[in-house]
């Protein structure tokens, strides 16, 4: 029986409506799989996950912080052999999305992301807080806390999942004593707390302006500072100093309200020891998702992380010295590849970049003839969304086609190659003076595969490059709506 057939199962048996809509969600980090189902009066956020233990973890967590009224989501449902569950629909609107919408809008950090970081904040102390009180660490997964050898997983997971593929080679012993000097530094911490392990904007939903937590499965007992540092120093957020001071500021003063024995200073040293450590985890995770799996959004955060590393070692230097790992990040950030554009640069450049999609159905644009340069690429070899009834009368440029291109038809993978061979003509154009570079991508109707991976490669030059781009959906006329 296919997931979908049990899934609709479980969604009818608890609702008892016939489920109208089933759709994948875009994948994460994780393995596991999320769909949406609908039905006439309900909704509800399907998941596959045929890792046991990790799903138990996540029902108990759940089923202990509803209890609390913590802001999670319910869970409704779970299947008799516990692979598949449904838990609450929060919306499509993660964090992220709305840190990136204002940063679209060149709005750096106003008011309104302020007031949300600080709402967030809130949530997440109480998480922390009344989350611990009475919570039985015997559940979590795959640690019930993050100790001296969780904490080396993570240094490692930098050293060979990082490091070695960058082709940095430190000594190992040298490295092993800083690894060893970091977590004995970060283990004098108070760490009888909830510790969500995976505190970043895109897993806090935002629904009706109020924050909901997600994707806690690995969490367990541990340091306040962990999920702030998660939260302040995410590199695609792409805080300014001077904001992640202030919040940490002000997170520092609800915990004192909250906390009778709170020590501002010692937290603070502590706090700026566990950003280093979570940076060292994002960068192994970085390197296996990103460098391994070739998922682009992963690679684009390497640079940023790496910037926030450099500085984090700087301001701890006086009282954590961790000389190789030092040595290591500025080896790594001498590799050119690693450094972010100048898009200043791109952008006052006479260089456009002109991107279409296109129906095969319709032929192939022709491009001026001069310059006439650039690529054409078959967008056919990915699984259809448009041979389903729910996507026909969608295009590319809506959300449910792109989850299904991402979840169905390993579509980031595929764009990743394309971003590579695109990447390599831009740098050389841009140095040339060249004014056009021309990609068109094609699929049957020119609606769904060809209209995603345009405006996928239309946001990738504009956030690595700043670019000039011009888009146009060439058979736009002709979308079945």
């Amino acid at each position: 029986m296919s997931v979908q057939h049990r899934l609709n199962s479980l969604f009818e048996n608890h609702f008892g409506e016939k489920t109208t809509h089933y759709h994948p969600l875009a994948p994460a980090a994780s393995y596991r799989r999320y769909y949406r189902l609908s039905s006439d009066n309900y909704t509800a956020i399907g998941a596959h996950n045929q890792n046991i233990p990790e799903n138990r973890a996540f029902f108990a967590l759940t089923k202990h912080f509803t209890a609390k009224q913590l802001p999670v989501p319910a869970l409704y449902a779970v299947s008799p052999d516990e692979t598949l569950y449904l838990q609450q629909d929060l919306g499509d609107t993660t964090f992220y999305d709305q840190i990136t919408a204002l940063q679209n809008s060149r709005q750096l950090l106003p008011d309104e992301l302020t007031h949300t970081y600080q709402q967030i904040i809130d949530a997440l102390l109480s998480l922390q807080i009344v989350g611990n009180e009475g919570l039985d660490y015997s559940v979590c997964y795959p640690d019930a806390v993050f100790d001296q050898k969780a904490m080396l997983w993570d240094c490692h997971y930098f050293k060979y999942c990082f490091l070695k593929p960058a082709k940095i080679e430190p000594d190992a012993r040298s490295l092993e004593f800083d690894f060893d000097t970091l977590t004995r530094f970060l283990l004098q911490a108070p760490a009888h707390f909830f510790m969500h392990r995976d505190c970043q904007s895109r897993n806090i939903m935002l629904q009706e302006g109020k924050p909901y937590f997600i994707d806690y499965q690995g969490g367990r007992q541990g340091a306040l500072q962990y999920d702030l540092a998660s939260l302040l120093f995410q590199a695609r957020a792409n805080l300014p100093a001077h904001q992640r001071a202030y919040l940490l500021q002000y997170y520092m003063q609800q915990a004192a309200n909250k906390l009778p024995q709170f020590d501002a200073p010692l937290f603070e040293q502590h706090y700026y020891g566990f950003v280093l450590m979570r940076c060292l985890q994002l960068l192994g995770a970085y390197g296996f998702r990103g460098l391994y799996e070739r998922k682009q959004h992963f690679i684009g955060s390497i640079g940023s992380t790496l910037q926030n590393l450099d500085w984090v070692l700087q301001q701890t230097n006086q009282y954590l010295p961790l000389p190789t790992i030092q040595t290591a990040i500025e080896q790594v950030i001498a590799q050119d590849k690693w450094k972010p554009y100048n898009t200043q640069y791109a952008a006052a450049a006479p260089l456009t970049v002109i991107i279409k999609s296109f129906s095969y159905r319709q032929g192939i644009p022709t491009a001026p003839a001069e310059p006439g340069g650039g690529f054409v690429f078959d967008c056919r070899a990915l699984h259809n969304p448009g041979r389903y009834p729910f996507y026909q009368t969608l295009s590319g440029l809506d959300k449910p086609v792109a989850d299904f291109l991402k979840a169905e038809a390993a579509a980031e993978e595929w764009l990743s190659h394309v971003f590579a061979l695109v990447d390599q003509s831009v740098e050389n154009y841009l140095s040339r003076n060249f004014t056009q570079l021309h990609v068109y991508f094609g699929c049957t109707g020119g609606q769904h595969r060809s209209v995603f991976c345009a405006e996928e490669l239309a946001r990738h030059l504009s956030q690595k490059y700043g670019v000039k781009t011009e888009l146009l959906h060439t058979n736009k006329q002709n979308w079945v709506v």
